[in-house]
């Protein structure tokens, strides 16, 4: 017998989480989440010196995928039932998200951190294209332009020593594209045909990605030195700190999918992009971080572009929910009197 999901109390008229739910609210959960992450993994590197990316994404995919059992377990969804075909889908997408991350370290090496951040911000264009190429996706005028201060601004923001070898240029644009990939699967796996429920991915992705994670991190010799780190340097409140950042990136896993789902694959990259120029304000503020003029003007270029963009997409949002009203009114029926008739032309409303 299926566990039914526990029914919020509210009080009077109003639909249950009609003000909460809304796309604009888990954007701003994604957002928190995001640069809380941020902060806590400079914490944990600069306090304990735990330098090891796979291994922290490792404890992150684990954690989301134990999180996601427990809230089935709870009852908060029912996992689908998926045929041979829907599982390949997933494996395809857990491998999707480890390449990712995969290419994106391996370009840093090849590439100035000021390189890697302005390819990486051009996801938006290259989510745009694989939109219009494989799901033919339209956008207004009006979006295309609201997204170029967005880009310009990052690239201000970002400002620095562009220095790249043949190599890394490819890569990074490589991981760029990826990265486009993987917001529009996300997106198509939870409103298209599939429509699994966020936490449902995750319980499904989470595992395939956390055995992917540690045989790359075997692969580059990562894991041995993880092993040499424990026997000397693991301590109660590293494992405390590291099941910790597991949960946030539960947390921000679940949000991040819920947000996509709920908004568009572009939204998710312009809000990526304006949380690169956040993360930058935080290192600032926390960690005293000197920044140039350049850089000012582009952190604040990237948010009101930000802002533009949202306001663009909110508008047309309305408008496409605006009921369409016929320009003439329906015929009238056998035996209506002239009275009739007249009413109903006297109460046509043209619609623009």
């Amino acid at each position: 017998m299926l566990k039914d999901r526990p029914v919020p109390l509210h009080l009077g008229n109003t639909p249950p989480r009609a003000k909460v739910d809304t796309s604009y609210t888990w954007l701003a959960m994604y957002f928190l989440l995001n640069l809380s992450l941020t902060i806590y993994n400079k914490a944990i590197l600069s306090t304990f010196h735990f330098s090891f990316p796979w291994t922290l994404t490792g404890i992150h995919t684990l954690c989301s995928g134990l999180g996601a059992l427990m809230m089935a377990k709870l009852g908060y969804f029912t996992p689908s039932q998926l045929g041979e075909r829907e599982n390949m889908v997933m494996l395809m997408f857990s491998f999707l998200y480890t390449l990712n991350i995969a290419i994106s370290n391996v370009s840093l090496n090849e590439v100035s951190v000021a390189f890697h951040q302005v390819v990486r911000a051009m996801t938006p264009v290259f989510t745009i294209a694989i939109s219009l190429l494989f799901l033919g996706k339209r956008y207004s005028a009006m979006t295309y332009l609201s997204l170029l201060p967005l880009l310009l601004g990052v690239y201000l923001a970002t400002v620095g020593d562009y220095s790249y070898t043949a190599m890394g240029f490819f890569l990074t644009v490589l991981g760029t594209v990826l990265a486009a990939t993987k917001t529009v699967v996300t997106n198509r796996i939870q409103v298209g045909r599939l429509q699994l429920h966020p936490l449902d991915l995750l319980l499904r992705m989470s595992p395939l990605a956390f055995v992917q994670t540690v045989i790359f991190s075997w692969m580059k010799g990562e894991l041995d030195e993880v092993v040499s780190f424990c026997k000397v340097d693991m301590s109660y409140k590293l494992i405390l700190a590291l099941l910790v950042n597991g949960v946030i990136a539960f947390f921000l896993n679940y949000v991040s999918f819920t947000a996509n789902k709920k908004t568009s694959a572009l939204t998710m990259t312009v809000a990526a992009n304006v949380k690169q120029v956040l993360s930058i304000v935080v290192a600032v503020t926390v960690f005293n971080t000197t920044i140039g003029f350049l850089n000012g003007m582009g952190i604040i270029m990237t948010l009101l572009g930000g802002a533009f963009y949202s306001y663009v997409d909110l508008r047309e949002k309305k408008q496409r929910a605006r009921p369409m009203t016929p320009a003439f009114p329906p015929p009238s029926p056998a035996g209506a009197g002239k009275a009739s008739e007249m009413e109903e032309l006297l109460n046509v409303r043209i619609v623009n």
